[in-house]
C-alpha cells in the first residue's frame, strides 16, 4: 500500500506573495526563495519537533479567519497513492507532473479540498 511519509508543503493565497514572503523573511527569518517559497530541512528542526496533520471540526474558531489553502503530502508511491484515493472516492484534479525535484499529482478529497501529493526523486536534483 502506498502511504504518506510527511507533510511536503502548505500553499495559500496572498494579495502580494513577494511582499508577504519578504515580511516573513525579515521578521521570522523564513528562508524564502522566489517563486517557490521556503524549504525547511528535517535536520534543521529541534529533536522534539514534529509536523502535525489534524482535521478540525467545521465550526472551529481556531482557524479563523478562513483562507483558501492547499497542502502537500510526501508519498512513497505517487501512482499507488493516487489509485488508492480514487478507490476511496476522491477525484483526480490535474495530470501528473514530473520535474527534477519529483513527481506531483493532485486530487480533491470527499470534502472538496484540493490536495497535492509529492514523490521526491531518488537522488537530489543536480
Amino acid at each position: 500500500m502506498a502511504r504518506v511519509l510527511g507533510v511536503g508543503g502548505v500553499f495559500f493565497r496572498a494579495r502580494d506573495p513577494r511582499a508577504l514572503g519578504e515580511w516573513y523573511r525579515r521578521w521570522l527569518g523564513v528562508p524564502v526563495a522566489f517563486p517557490r517559497g521556503a524549504s525547511f530541512d528535517p535536520e534543521s528542526l529541534p529533536a522534539n519537533a514534529a509536523t502535525v496533520w489534524a482535521p478540525f471540526e467545521e465550526e472551529t474558531s481556531y482557524l479563523a479567519p478562513d483562507r483558501s489553502f492547499m497542502f502537500n503530502l510526501i508519498v512513497d508511491d505517487l501512482d499507488g497513492a493516487l489509485a488508492q484515493v480514487v478507490d476511496g472516492g476522491a477525484t483526480l484534479a490535474d495530470p501528473i507532473e514530473e520535474h527534477e525535484y519529483g513527481r506531483f499529482g493532485w486530487f480533491v478529497d470527499p470534502e472538496g479540498n484540493k490536495v497535492e501529493l509529492w514523490q521526491p526523486p531518488e537522488a537530489p536534483p543536480a
